[in-house]
């Protein structure tokens, strides 16, 4: 696919569009909707209902559409799925807070 950095890229940005569609987007006609309310419950619910699970499963055609060796699709398989939750996560998505921190009062 040419230059290696540039399908990394392009590879991270399609993972993480189409994870997006199939978590958050309501897609035409609602068609998304729909396919998440049937899939409520069950293995495939949960599925739709976690982007970095899901992430990991859209990444899987992209790296071996991509990579060029077996070796080069067990890490690209990652770096896909890695990207694409960054990009959610610097897109605002699923606003993760910091842990609570407690400490006691010094006597």
């Amino acid at each position: 696919m040419g230059e290696p950095f540039y399908g990394l890229i392009l590879g991270i940005l399609a993972v993480w569009r189409v994870t997006h569609l199939f978590y958050a987007e309501d897609g035409p006609w609602d068609l998304l909707v729909k396919l998440r309310g049937l899939a409520a419950e069950g293995f495939w619910g949960g599925l739709l209902d976690c982007f970095y699970c899901l992430s990991l499963w859209v990444s899987a055609p992209f790296a071996v559409i991509i990579a060029r060796s077996w070796t080069e699709c067990f890490f690209l398989f990652f770096a896909l799925s890695g990207g694409a939750i960054l990009l959610h996560r610097v897109s605002g998505g699923d606003e993760v807070k910091p842990a609570p921190f407690f400490e006691d009062e010094e006597k």
